[in-house]
């Protein structure tokens, strides 16, 4: 298996990002790689909602498996190459501060994935933990700049 993980500090109390993750079919409004998204359950909240996501060419199916406000969101992740057994992405946010609550939040996203043990399988998850590490830069730099526009105007 293998693991990407990156981090981010935003400018806004775990509340507030969390609202933003929680609204689980809106992510094309604040991540610029995602064109399109909706649900495809009635459930829009919670272990076992789904959404569907348009990334460029790619239609994803992504499972809610975690659900912990404030805290964490996981959700697997359908319609990958072949190759890929498993992709699981995790949200996970923290108080950002020196040990005191500054409304900083840290935003970690961790993309676990896992793919068959021949050579090529191993190398191809490779490449696809490339593209989900500069997907979650991107879906970070997105969170941070949806919510902290909106605290300086408030």
């Amino acid at each position: 298996m293998a693991r990407v993980e990156r981090t981010t500090r935003v400018a806004a109390p775990a509340s507030e990002v969390w609202a933003v993750l929680a609204d689980f079919a809106a992510i094309s409004t604040w991540a610029p790689n995602v064109e399109h998204s909706c649900l495809l359950t009635a459930r829009t909240a919670g272990v076992g909602a789904v959404r569907r996501v348009q990334a460029g060419r790619a239609t994803l199916r992504e499972t809610v498996t975690v659900w912990e406000p404030e805290s964490k969101l996981s959700y697997s992740i359908a319609g990958l190459p072949s190759v890929i057994k498993s992709i699981t992405n995790t949200w996970q946010l923290s108080p950002a501060g020196n040990g005191t609550d500054d409304g900083r939040t840290a935003v970690s996203l961790v993309s676990d994935i896992a793919v068959g043990q021949r050579p090529p399988h191993r190398v191809a998850g490779r490449i696809v933990g490339r593209m989900l590490g500069s997907a979650s830069d991107v879906m970070l730099e997105g969170l941070a700049q949806h919510l902290e526009p909106a605290r300086s105007r408030s």
